[in-house]
């Protein structure tokens, strides 16, 4: 039984307990004092029925019916007319403590409808506050994709205009450094001339990639062939950067929806990010996991890290933070994840690594 509870029956009894003692222990030649002492069985009635609504207030009247009659029966025997007026007293005794119940009883009920439809209204408020979430996250969403829209076709029409000569202008560069000996000073310039047109066609085919980019198939993909894949294209470059890459072994290899050839793109883009971040070493650890319906993978860098004012901004086109860099490759990997369905995300601090998030819807038919 609760502790509250038996402080408050406690109570009542002791109060029934002391006024009938007093009743009692009184001469009945007494009459003001009696009067007062019969209001007084007023006091735990009302209590019964307040603090334990009907079948309180109701207990506390017979209760104090039963101990107060012998006294009215037996000691008020000597003083006749006044017996209807105690009775009566008693029978208003029963009927103040079965009002008092049902008023507290209704009282009771009328709060707990409150108390549910407070609850209820929290409910509806916390549903109405995380769909204006997803509103403005929907908003944020199409603005990106306005933005990106109009940059698209804007690179686009740039890019083209630029890559239409880039081949003529390596021809030419090969024609001027095939003809000079290699011992001569202008071949290292035309050699230059060469590796530089070539960057810039690196640039442009950034560019085009994130302006047009291919259309989406959605298939059953071996997410472990890949990333093993992506690891063996990057070795090579890891070890001129000293640094070490490792894929953690997967006991149930998983398949993911989505395109094959969009997500090595997307991948290489994130290992090569991590391995320019890291020019003098490092190590990265690539892993999976399972989350219900979904699979993550974990890009993890010992690069400088990434502050946590940044951690929205770096997958914007055209923001970088390296001066030979385009701003384009966590954007494009950024939209293909996307396209895929799925999500990408960073966590990140200063000092301590990156590790990019990659989470991928997973083909119903589960393993590989």
């Amino acid at each position: 039984m609760n502790r509250q509870v038996i402080i408050k029956s406690a109570i009542i009894i002791l109060l029934v307990v002391i006024i009938t003692a007093l009743h009692y222990l009184t001469s009945t030649t007494l009459h003001q004092f009696h009067d007062i002492y019969r209001r007084l069985y007023y006091i735990p009635i009302i209590l019964g029925g307040l603090w334990f609504t009907l079948g309180g207030g109701l207990s506390t009247a017979v209760l104090v019916s039963i101990v107060y009659a012998p006294h009215v029966l037996f000691q008020w025997q000597h003083w006749p007319g006044t017996e209807l007026e105690q009775y009566l007293e008693i029978l208003l005794y029963n009927v103040i403590g079965l009002l008092t119940g049902l008023l507290s009883q209704r009282e009771q009920r009328q709060k707990k409808r409150y108390q549910k439809t407070s609850e209820q209204l929290e409910k509806s408020y916390d549903k109405l506050r995380h769909q204006a979430d997803e509103l403005l996250e929907i908003e944020e969403q199409l603005r990106r994709a306005d933005r990106l829209s109009a940059l698209g076709e804007l690179s686009a029409g740039m890019a083209h205009e630029i890559r239409n000569p880039l081949g003529s202008i390596r021809g030419t560069a090969e024609i001027i450094r095939d003809g000079i000996d290699k011992k001569d000073k202008r071949y290292e310039f035309a050699e230059i001339l060469v590796k530089e047109v070539d960057r810039l066609d690196g640039v442009v085919r950034d560019f085009l990639n994130f302006a047009r980019p291919s259309a989406v198939g959605q298939s059953s993909v071996p997410i472990c062939e890949a990333l093993t894949e992506v690891v063996t294209l990057t070795r090579q470059q890891a070890i001129k950067n000293n640094v070490e890459i490792n894929l953690a072994p997967v006991t149930r290899p998983a398949l993911v929806a989505g395109d094959l050839e969009h997500y090595k793109q997307a991948f290489l883009n994130l290992v090569l990010n991590a391995l320019q971040v890291m020019p003098d070493g490092g190590k990265i650890d690539i892993s999976c996991a399972e989350t219900g319906e979904s699979l993550k993978i974990f890009f993890n860098d010992s690069g400088p890290g990434i502050p946590v004012e940044l951690h929205d901004r770096i997958f914007n086109p055209f923001y970088t933070t390296r001066s030979d860099g385009t701003g384009l490759g966590l954007a494009i990997t950024h939209r293909i994840i996307d396209s895929n369905g799925g999500k990408l995300s960073v966590e990140s601090l200063p000092g301590r690594g990156a590790t990019f998030i990659v989470e991928l819807p997973l083909w119903k038919g589960r393993e590989a």
